[in-house]
């Protein structure tokens, strides 16, 4: 889906200054927030947001910029690209970027799970051959610290919001609330806690094949925090504890993402 003449293509993608762009590693939350930003433009617009190409930016055909150009503002760019690779029209036209960030374990796990449930993408013979090939990057869009130390540096321009999957877990009213002030949008409180209701991983796995077709309960597998456990070595467990350390200790993503909270212990 993601093909050299649709990176060069990419290239010349024109962003607008009201488009929103959601950039994440995979399986950190980016069809939850999608979700969201989508229930927020309906609650100011009345419009409902419609979604005519896949929302990953860089997956697809070649000619999807040029059709993207016909639709209605606000635009939901959903990317797994680090900062560097987008296209500079996202930056020079000053576009909102919501960056979602998921504690390396978990996002493991659900990655491997994803890769194993889905059909049509590649799968692995067990847990213990997809960490090993994560941990060397060679998985899909690569490795996740190397995506997190490229937005680190970068989590806090003027038009970038920080998102933490964990944050939305523990209070996803308040961070709705966050994502809405961002982006400009002024909901009541009424508002902001309906939206909630609806954007509950529960809710959202409820509805996950009428709004992602069959697909959608893979998409939507069980958004715990801690699933990680189950799966981890001990082994497995200190060569991550080694590589956030090398990768991320004493930086402001490493502060962020609260390690010790969610990886240890």
């Amino acid at each position: 889906m993601c093909t050299s003449e649709t990176f060069q293509a990419l290239d010349t993608f024109e962003a607008r200054h009201d488009d929103i762009v959601l950039a994440s590693y995979p399986k950190c939350g980016s069809n939850w927030i999608l979700h969201i930003v989508s229930e927020l433009i309906y609650a100011v617009s009345k419009k409902k947001y419609e979604y005519p190409e896949f929302p990953v930016l860089e997956c697809g055909d070649s000619e999807k910029y040029q059709r993207m150009k016909g639709f209605p503002s606000p635009r939901i760019l959903a990317t797994h690209l680090h900062y560097d690779k987008l296209p500079g029209s996202i930056f020079k036209n000053k576009a909102k970027i919501l960056v979602i960030f998921r504690n390396p374990k978990d996002t493991a796990v659900s990655f491997f799970h994803f890769h194993n449930d889905v059909p049509d993408i590649p799968s692995y013979g067990s847990w213990d051959e997809f960490f090993r090939q994560l941990m060397k990057g060679q998985v899909s869009w690569g490795s996740y610290f190397d995506f997190a130390i490229n937005w680190n540096k970068h989590l806090d321009g003027d038009n970038v919001k920080f998102i933490l999957y964990e944050d939305l877990k523990e209070n996803l009213a308040a961070g709705i609330k966050q994502i809405a002030e961002f982006l400009g949008f002024f909901l009541t409180g009424e508002q902001i806690q309906t939206i909630s209701a609806q954007s509950t991983f529960q809710a959202m796995r409820a509805k996950s094949q009428d709004t992602h077709g069959a697909v959608g309960p893979f998409l939507f597998r069980k958004g715990e925090v801690g699933d990680w456990k189950n799966l981890f070595g001990e082994i497995q467990n200190q060569e991550m504890d080694e590589k956030f350390k090398e990768c991320l200790a004493g930086t402001s993503l490493g502060a962020k993402l609260k390690y010790e909270s969610y990886c240890q212990g």
